[in-house]
């Protein structure tokens, strides 16, 4: 019964052995840059071994000798198998170890091509690459790009960009980056702010509340104003200038010829009209709220319009810690407590704790009593009654 058993045990560490063995010969054939060259040591190295071992224990008196030349053999057979083994995990850091490279488009020869005024052929082999990556970013920006610049095809551009913009799985940062770049050629290239404005709202459509649609609003709020530059770049007007103030230097004064600056009431209308038509434009919001603080003293009509800044849950988080910060400013400037400017900068700490800027604000509460003492007016000091043209004087009075 005892025999038995043992039989079985060593039966099946038999197996076991075997089945490592036989696995870590099939996954070092596998991970192999030579598989052929590998399998043909492996089939020497079987009968060489089983005959070394054989002759050893016949020839007792040469067995050491033959055992020696067996290592001799077999180290110079597999010294570099085993050494590269050992040492691939550490250099498959630095050049990717075994793994086949990952194929990528190449877009060099369009490249070329494009820059060698054939933008034709390049368009021809850009298609060429993306028949095999359709839906490779860097191509298709490539192409339209060449259609828009190149051939003046910006029909065409748009049509491409559509193609890959349609697609239900396309990332939301290349949708946004496409529609982007359309919308800047449509300003560009024909100036048509309309169809720059379509595209722009595309992208807000499509991800509504999302800091990429507002990042989209941002752009079509300012629209007009890039569409206005970039006509006067087209169509350049000859500039009529008024004829000179003579005799500058004899006139009594000279504050008619100061730029006139818009009244304050006029420009906050004027951005106010802007934030009805487009209410997430930052950049106007917070000139607005300067306005109220700075020009009207009205800390509580500032703080509504940096309010409604800092509350806008799109917003990134050093958007927002510069509008608490800012809302604190305008707190020390217009005279609020201590209390008041220390809870604005902690909702800085409090709503970004593992941020840079919650340490910004942080050593900033600590410095916040200094801040509040410079604010102070200096009390006025009366000055003692002083001898005349003192600094005139070299000495005491002379002696006759």
């Amino acid at each position: 019964m005892h025999r038995t058993n043992d039989i079985v045990v060593g039966l099946a560490g038999l197996i076991v052995a075997l089945a490592l063995v036989g696995g870590g010969l099939v996954y070092a054939l596998k991970r192999s840059p030579a598989p052929g060259k590998l399998l043909l040591k492996l089939l020497f190295t079987v009968p060489f071994v089983w005959g070394c071992l054989c002759l050893a224990t016949r020839m007792s008196a040469w067995g050491p000798f033959v055992i020696v030349f067996m290592a001799v053999v077999l180290s110079y057979l597999w010294t570099p198998s085993i050494g590269e083994w050992i040492a691939s995990p550490l250099t498959g850091l630095f050049d990717g170890g075994h793994e086949p490279p990952e194929r990528k488009p190449l877009y060099s020869i369009a490249m070329t091509k494009r820059n060698r005024g054939k933008p034709r052929e390049a368009v021809a082999e850009i298609r060429r690459q993306l028949e095999s990556f359709p839906n490779d970013f860097e191509g298709v920006m490539l192409l339209a790009n060449v259609q828009a610049e190149n051939l003046a095809d910006l029909a065409g551009a748009e049509v491409t960009l559509n193609h890959f913009c349609d697609r239900p799985e396309a990332p939301e940062r290349h949708v946004a980056a496409a529609y982007t770049q359309l919308a800047d050629w449509h300003l560009k290239l024909a100036g048509d702010a309309d169809a720059a404005r379509t595209a722009l709202r595309k992208i807000v459509a499509r991800y509504p509340d999302t800091e990429t649609a507002l990042q989209a609003e941002q752009r079509i709020a300012h629209l007009s104003e890039a569409e206005k530059m970039i006509l006067a770049q087209h169509d350049r007007q000859n500039v009529v200038l008024r004829e000179g103030v003579k005799n500058v230097g004899l006139l009594d004064s000279t504050e008619f010829l100061k730029p006139q600056e818009v009244e304050p009431g006029k420009l906050a209308a004027a951005h106010v009209k802007h934030l009805e038509a487009h209410p997430h434009d930052t950049e106007v919001r917070e000139k607005l709220a300067l306005i109220y603080a700075r020009d009207f003293q009205r800390l509580d009509l500032a703080t509504m319009e940096l309010a409604q800044l800092i509350n806008e849950p799109k917003h990134k988080p050093k958007q927002v810690a510069h509008w608490l910060n800012l809302l604190a400013n305008l707190q020390l400037e217009l005279g609020a407590d201590m209390a008041t400017v220390r809870g604005t900068l902690e909702k800085i700490v409090e709503s970004f704790p593992d941020l840079p800027v919650a340490a910004l604000a942080e050593r900033r509460l600590a410095r916040l009593e200094n801040e509040f003492k410079g604010l102070q007016k200096p009390s006025s000091v009366k000055m003692g009654e002083y001898e005349q043209n003192l600094g005139l004087k070299y000495g005491g009075p002379r002696k006759r």
